[in-house]
């Protein structure tokens, strides 16, 4: 059986300072070697890294309809996701994702528990890539260790100096690909290239690169256990019903070594056999054995090289397994409960929501700013004359001439004139413009001081694409 005095932990409270003599209030970290785990789990694991890290490392490739498929290009003030164009006045849209977001991950976490954690988080998926090009580099985690513990030799030195080398440029890397999601990557890399990369640009790559290199590479579990906030409150989304992942006390215990043939009734012993393998493919570096900790991250791989064991003595599978709390006590597992449907109807209802207000998102915009100079003023033909400003973006990506009218309809207002220095006006596509225009009216059609008007703007070729606001028009009540 491998041996259990070479397996590190997680840090963990130091005794008593009247035991300890006081000298530390905490244990000193302690590296944690994960051993190499296979399986069916591990299998899912590695197929969903390379999935996620394709679609990062690939998707800032992609060109659609003559731009990079996913470019948030900040200095345009424009977002392109994949053929759809957003705009600043479009955040709205991007705070409606972010709370779909974080339902469906209470959604999730309710149901499987801490399934992101252990197959999705960008964490996870990372410091997986980084530990293979560890194993790659220094071998198994028993030469790991044994190394680790020798004294520096040029094998040594040239094994840690390689494994950091391909560390620090698959960072870099990363960081690259990242700021080539708001930089188009073809010129990013041109620049690169040229050695012309801009301030901002160089800081940035440097920046997410190290912060890749420091969490992957040295902090590992450390973020989860001690940065992540959602390894705190995940507590607050369990029940009962939840799945985790379990160790079966009742049939593993007593546990103990024993030979493959012995019968473990007649040795008084349960199922365990107290290999430690579980805790040695823990990332976290914590004994599911113990019960059900924070520090899990639901990544399974203590079920995998446990059901290896099992097998090998010959033993039912399932020791450790996903199971829920209920399960564990022999009831009902219940998956559709008070919160799982009201989670379901709330996800459905905003993303049918989000898709539909995106599908009928007009691409254009209509700002209306009185003069706030003066409240109305008279014209020599006796007329009352309100002076607007309008603004408009056309957030297309053609040109249109757009016309421009006013309505007092919701006042009840009639004989409203309209004077603009032209009645047709062409918006390029992404252009703002700005002009000023006037709107008069008989006094004696006023009933109120303040009134509300309407303007609208109207693509002249393309009459779907139109935008009405509304506006105050302010002037004397006359007497009647």
């Amino acid at each position: 059986m491998p041996d259990d005095q070479a397996r590190t932990s997680t840090p963990s409270p130091a005794a008593d300072p009247a035991v300890s003599g006081g000298e530390e209030m905490y244990a000193s970290h302690q590296k944690v070697y994960p051993r190499e785990a296979h399986g069916t789990f591990a299998t899912l694991r590695r197929l969903g890294v390379i999935t996620l890290l394709g679609l990062f490392y690939g998707v800032a490739w992609l060109s659609w309809d003559g731009h990079q498929a996913v470019l948030l290009d900040l200095p345009a003030r424009k977002f392109y996701i994949f053929g759809l164009t957003f705009w600043p006045q479009d955040l709205i849209y991007f705070a409606w994702l972010l709370i779909i977001a974080a339902l469906a991950l209470f959604y999730v976490t309710s149901l499987a528990g801490r399934l992101w954690c252990g197959y999705a988080c960008p964490q996870t998926v990372w410091t997986e890539i980084f530990l293979w090009i560890e194993r790659k580099v220094e071998g198994s985690r028993n030469q790991q260790i044994k190394r680790d513990k020798s004294s520096l030799t040029p094998d040594k030195l040239r094994r840690k100096a390689l494994k950091h080398f391909i560390w620090v440029v698959f960072s870099l890397y990363t960081g690259f690909t990242f700021v080539g999601y708001f930089t188009p990557i073809h010129k990013l890399a041109g620049e690169m290239m040229a050695f012309n990369l801009g301030p901002w640009e160089t800081f940035w790559v440097f920046f997410y690169g190290f912060a890749t290199y420091g969490n992957a590479g040295w902090m590992r579990e450390q973020v989860c256990i001690y940065m992540c906030p959602y390894a705190r409150f995940q507590s607050a989304m369990f029940d009962r019903d939840t799945l985790i992942i379990a160790y079966d006390e009742e049939r593993g215990e007593p546990r103990g070594s024993r030979k493959k043939n012995t019968d473990p009734k007649q040795a008084g012993l349960g199922d365990c056999v107290d290999c430690t393998l579980c805790v040695q493919v823990c990332p976290t570096g914590i004994d599911i054995r113990d019960g059900l900790q924070y520090q899990c991250i639901g990544c399974a791989a203590c079920i995998d090289v446990c059901n290896q064991v099992m097998d090998k003595m010959g033993y039912e599978q399932g020791l450790i397994r996903y199971t829920t709390e209920h399960a564990m006590q022999g009831q009902r597992t219940h998956i559709i409960r008070p919160r799982t449907v009201m989670y379901t109807v709330l996800l459905l209802a905003l993303s049918a929501g989000l898709v539909y207000a995106i599908s009928q998102r007009m691409p254009m915009e209509l700002d209306i700013i009185r003069d706030r100079n003066s409240l109305y003023r008279e014209t020599t033909q006796g007329l009352v004359e309100n002076v607007y400003t309008i603004k408009a973006i056309n957030m297309d990506e053609q040109a249109h001439r757009f016309r421009l009218e006013v309505s007092g309809a919701a006042s009840g207002l009639d004989g409203l004139e309209l004077v603009t220095r032209e009645p047709l006006v062409e918006i390029l596509p992404s252009e703002v413009i700005s002009m000023p225009v006037s709107v008069r009216i008989d006094p004696i059609e006023l009933k109120r001081a303040a009134n509300q008007i309407e303007f609208t703007l109207t693509a002249v070729d393309k009459p779907e694409l139109t935008r009405t606001r509304g506006a105050r028009f302010l002037g004397p009540v006359m007497s009647r």
